[in-house]
């Protein structure tokens, strides 16, 4: 796991409603972040028509965290004291879909609190949730000596956000119910063409 300290990594998110660099600390996920979903952000959820409406955090918690046998690591962010996201990482038993010999974090599932949606802005909310949640990925990665390689499934209204991010759109994938993969793939030494 990475070396988050106690307090976390300092994260910078913008504040929605003056546009303001605020400090946010991304940590390990715990039950408070799970209870922060069950509390606050499930009813928010089920009254949107966000495309994880019916993701259930507490469960992905019991089955990837839990039983995981440490292939699964589990964050959050938080700021203003709420988890204002949280993503599920894959450490091993992936591969590149560009490059097959090599490995990659694999982003589980990755959701930002429904008040720092693009689509619904809340003025209380706050941008760059995903983007650091992302990056953290391919920290662990790079950690990992995966050279900055993740890859993941995206829901529909999130290809936008990915694409933006940098990731190579790998199409649908028949496999995972017709989702977008996507990866963040880059070239090591050895295999750049001079």
């Amino acid at each position: 796991m990475s070396d988050l300290t106690s307090d976390g990594d300092e994260v910078r998110l913008i504040r929605v409603r003056d546009a303001a660099s605020v400090v946010g600390s991304l940590v390990p996920l715990t039950t408070k972040h799970l209870d922060d979903f069950r509390i606050v952000w499930r009813e928010r959820l089920r009254t949107s028509a966000d495309e994880d409406q019916y993701w259930d955090w507490e469960q992905k918690q019991r089955i990837y965290l839990a039983g995981g046998m440490g292939l699964y690591e589990g964050y959050a962010i938080e700021c203003e004291q709420l988890t204002q996201g949280m993503m599920l990482i894959q450490t091993r038993g992936y591969r590149s879909q560009i490059e097959p010999t090599r490995r990659l974090v694999y982003v589980h599932s990755l959701a930002t609190a429904p008040w720092n949606r693009v689509l619904n802005p809340d003025v209380n909310g706050f941008r760059a949730v995903g983007g650091a949640l992302l990056r953290f990925a391919r920290l662990r990665s790079e950690e990992l000596n995966y050279g900055g390689l993740v890859g993941l499934h995206s829901l529909p209204n999130a290809e936008v956000f990915y694409r933006k991010m940098g990731l190579i759109d790998g199409g649908a994938d028949a496999e995972k119910d017709n989702l977008t993969y996507f990866e963040w793939y880059r070239r090591t030494e050895t295999n750049v063409d001079n």
